[in-house]
């Protein structure tokens, strides 16, 4: 126990509390960039004419529209460190989806506009017409590829559809959407001519650049240096509770890995077939003198077979990600709440916050006692920092709350004032499945804890 007291200092800089904004503006501004260079084409006199001209018109916004969102798209997940500790995954993840859905609705649009536009100046079926357009326009063969890519993407990325693949396999069908935008670009520069300008081409040319440049650097480049720096691989693996393990890692200069407590990595172990999928996995404790904690709940393929591997197996990492750091912590009390493996980095928290002796609780959510880890270091915590432990255990007192059978006398919010009477004075730490997190957040928010407060770590894809 006397090695876990020596954690490594993080090296990472805190995140300028500018760069949200100046990201947010920049997105902005990208799309009013786009809708002048339509205004410039004589887009606006083009609508006001009416007529099949202004379904054209329509369909050329539409485009534009769509391209640019698809490239802001590409950048919310290209992992760029800025982005990514500004905004966390939870926020990225969502506007991902939001500007996907966006972006793909109008393209549609774009199709249907641009089809029955043509078509009704030239008097032409609409069927034929598209036909046509597939079968003369420069860049059109290579532009329904893009279409049909793109669609794939947006199908499995409904709710529905997603719950019933496994996460890498999604994972791996999103990679279609970088060939939808390749597929497309073609037809952008070849039959577009709101891409002719010169003014207009260098601002395309720059977008599609960043985007370009953001995956090969973040996701592709800076995962790559990182790997052949640090080299890591597994030192031996523990089990700590039903179903659950621990991974120890060993690499080479981990004191300067940019990571905090809290944050987690996409693990890829070689161990055999399969290996380059890719499963998120968060630290389960402070990066130590030439080691690393992870620990896993065995429930997928990727997550069981990590009980199998072998001391000496490379590890390859990326990231990290996540906001659930010290970043976040504003200073005196603090309150975590976990459920099952959502342990994990609200474990390497408690190590690493700076709060005083006896400011910080800890209440930990399990089905059954054997689900329990790391009592022991969580003993240690209470001994040395004052770390209070309230375990919750057993079945759920009614469908969507966060308590157990033995606190159904309890409100969701009158329990969480039961445990900290002065909750509204603490910052809050909560990481477990999505509907036990979304129960404790909205008993908190009845509690008095202002929205600020709330620090909160998804698992759910």
């Amino acid at each position: 126990m006397s090695q876990l007291t020596v954690p490594i200092r993080s090296r990472v800089r805190p995140t300028p509390l500018w760069w949200s904004d100046a990201a947010l503006a920049a997105a902005g501004l990208s799309l009013v960039i786009v809708t002048a260079l339509w205004m410039a084409k004589r887009g606006p006199q083009e609508l006001a004419g009416g007529g099949w001209a202004a379904l054209a018109t329509l369909g050329r916004l539409s485009a534009l529209w769509s391209a640019d969102l698809m490239l802001i798209q590409v950048v919310l997940m290209a992992r760029i460190p800025l982005v990514e500790r500004s905004f966390g995954q939870d926020a990225l993840a969502r506007w991902h989806r939001w500007t996907g859905f966006a972006s793909f609705h109008l393209l549609l649009a774009h199709v249907a506009l641009a089809v029955l536009g043509y078509a009704g100046r030239s008097q032409t079926p609409v069927l034929r017409q598209a036909w046509e357009m597939v079968a003369t326009f420069p860049g059109m063969v290579l532009a329904t590829g893009a279409l049909v890519a793109i669609g794939l993407v947006v199908v499995t990325s409904v709710r529905r559809a997603r719950r019933r693949l496994r996460y890498e396999s999604w994972h791996l069908l999103h990679l279609y959407a970088y060939l939808g935008i390749a597929l497309a670009l073609p037809h952008e520069l070849w039959t577009g001519t709101d891409f002719a300008a010169p003014l207009a081409r260098a601002f395309w040319w720059t977008l599609y650049a960043i985007a370009a440049g953001s995956v090969l650097i973040f996701r592709l480049g800076l995962p790559v240096w990182r790997n052949a720096r640090h080299r890591l691989r597994v030192d031996h693996v523990i089990p700590e509770a039903h179903g659950l393990v621990s991974v120890y890692l060993h690499g080479k200069n981990l004191d300067r890995l940019p990571v905090r407590a809290g944050q987690f990595f996409v693990w890829r172990f070689r161990d055999g077939p399969g290996w380059t999928r890719g499963n998120p996995f968060s630290l389960s404790g402070p990066v130590r003198s030439g080691q690393l904690r992870i620990t896993v709940k065995q429930l997928g393929d990727g997550s069981a077979r990590v009980a199998t591997l072998r001391p000496g197996t490379r590890a390859l990492i990326e990231g990290p990600y996540g906001r659930l750091t010290a970043e976040s912590y504003r200073g005196g009390p603090v309150t975590m709440l976990a459920c099952g493996v959502g342990i994990t980095p609200l474990l390497a928290l408690l190590w690493d916050l700076p709060y005083g002796h006896g400011q910080a609780t800890l209440v930990y959510r399990a089905r059954h006692a054997d689900e329990v880890a790391f009592l022991d270091e969580i003993e240690w915590l209470a001994r040395q920092r004052g770390v209070r432990l309230v375990p919750l255990i057993g079945p759920r007192a009614e469908p969507g709350s966060w308590l157990p059978a033995e606190y159904a006398d309890y409100t969701d919010a009158g329990a969480l004032l039961q445990i900290a009477p002065d909750i509204a004075a603490h910052d809050l730490y909560l990481c477990g499945p999505d509907q036990w997190t979304h129960a404790v957040r909205a008993a908190a928010r009845a509690a008095g804890v202002p929205a600020e407060h709330l620090h909160r770590e998804r698992f759910g894809w």
